[in-house]
This record gives structure tokens, sequence and C-alpha cells, in this order.
């Protein structure tokens, strides 16, 4: 494929993803990016949402969390610390871990819990919105 970028979604954990697309839209923090082939260098953040992956003509997401992004006129390096494949969403767990996050920040937390209820709740909602667009 002679106009394409290698996408690589790496976290914690695994290589999550990892192949040749013709496009990739991004959550930035400015809002979303389109990365196409040949795109500028660019180093940016990453938030938790959704990433739209065009290859063969076809559209593939995966809920991701907050990370950075590196990109070149030939690759697109994402590193997060959850990324799901749609397909992989289980949409009862996101929703109930959802639900627990929103009970926990009633609550008296310090600064650290704060930010750790708040990644969850992120990461849940990501999750939920990836599963529900597939599911239309």
């Amino acid at each position: 494929m002679a106009n394409t970028l290698k996408l690589e979604i790496v976290t914690p954990d695994a290589v999550t993803y990892s192949d040749d697309v013709e496009m990739v839209t991004l959550p930035g923090a400015e809002g979303e990016m389109g990365i196409y082939p040949n795109h500028v260098p660019l180093m940016t953040q990453i938030v938790a949402g959704e990433i739209s992956v065009r290859k063969g003509g076809r559209d593939l997401f995966l809920a991701v969390g907050d990370g950075f992004v590196e990109i070149t006129g030939k690759r697109v390096a994402v590193m997060t610390d959850m990324a799901i494949l749609a397909d992989n969403i289980d949409e009862a767990k996101a929703e109930e871990a959802r639900r627990r996050a929103e009970a926990r920040l009633v609550e008296k937390l310090d600064d650290e819990e704060t930010a750790t209820v708040n990644a969850a709740l992120a990461h849940s909602a990501a999750q939920l919105r990836v599963k529900r667009r597939q599911g239309r």
C-alpha cells in the first residue's frame, strides 16, 4: 500500500493495534485530529475518547484513555493507558464501572483518589461511546 500510515497503539500491557491504515482520527486535547499519510511531524497529547481507523475503505473504532501521540509522515505511534477495540468492549461492565466511578465522586476523596476516579470515569465513558456507536 503506497499511500498508508503505520499505526501503532501501545498500552503498558501490550501492543493493542499495529497495521498499515489509510487514515486515523484521534481525540486531541483541543479536539479531534484527522491524520493522513505525509502529515506534518507532530507530538501531542490525546484525551480519553475514540480513535477511528480507516483501512481498506472500512472504519474500525477503539476506545482509548489519556496518552501521547507521535506523528510522522509515515507513522502514528499512540502511547496510552487504555486501548480497547470496539468488538472487545463489554458494555455491561463499562456501564457498571461508570456507575461505580460516579458514586465514588460524591464521597470525600483526596486529590489523588479524585484523579483516579475521574480517569476511571473517562475510560468507561469512552468505552460506552465507542460500543454504542458500533451498535448503530
